[in-house]
């Protein structure tokens, strides 16, 4: 039985609850295809999320590698590209701020995702669940994750099909925000994160 790495984030910028994080750990030890889904947990602090994905791919041996985390958006993204950059106007969970900073400062500009982006959509959206392509996952710590996931696989030479997915905000973060903005609730977000790990396990190695 292969394995399939899926990672979520902890709750950040005074949240009790990251989304990306209850779907991860409702998945996990599910059989998808031939794959077991491992779910972890990774922390929102610049670096040290890429030292504990560094780690457990190493713990996990990994087939396959789909990291979560948590959007503004309307619909269920798969990521096309990571690029080099941490810049963004909010901390992270230690406090510190990055401006225009190169996440490998001898990596190159970007790093297509490895994972099927179209048919996850299609699968997604077969199963009823709002999905786009996104052609940005911006520049906090998805990125920063997507990003330093292929680069830390391709120049220790590891063939892993490795990518990333944003998720919407749930109802209840919006609720206690008291402004409008999008959410979809968390059944329907493990059913299309689902979706897209099937289309992900049955695709041509």
């Amino acid at each position: 039985m292969r394995k399939l790495l899926l990672t979520g984030f902890e709750p950040f910028g005074g949240e009790n609850v990251n989304p990306s994080w209850e779907i991860a750990r409702r998945l996990d030890g599910e059989i998808i295809g031939d794959c077991t889904v491992v779910a972890r947990q990774l922390p929102v602090v610049w670096g040290r999320a890429l030292d504990v994905m560094a780690a457990l791919i190493q713990e996990a041996a990994p087939d396959l590698i789909v990291s979560l985390g948590q959007s503004g958006r309307p619909e269920i993204t798969p990521e096309r590209v990571g690029i080099n950059v941490s810049d963004a106007g909010s901390a992270d969970n230690a406090g510190v701020l990055k401006t225009d900073d190169p996440i490998d400062a001898t990596g190159p500009v970007a790093y297509w995702s490895d994972l099927p982006i179209k048919a996850m959509v299609d699968a997604m959206r077969a199963a009823g669940v709002p999905s786009k392509v996104s052609n940005t996952a911006g520049t906090y710590l998805c990125n920063h994750v997507m990003y330093g996931t292929l680069h830390h696989l391709a120049t220790h030479g590891l063939t892993i099909p490795a990518g990333f997915i944003h998720v919407p905000g749930l109802p209840e973060q919006a609720a206690a925000r008291s402004k409008g903005e999008p959410t979809m609730g968390i059944e329907t977000q493990v059913k299309g994160v689902r979706a897209a790990l099937t289309a992900c396990v049955a695709a041509p190695e």
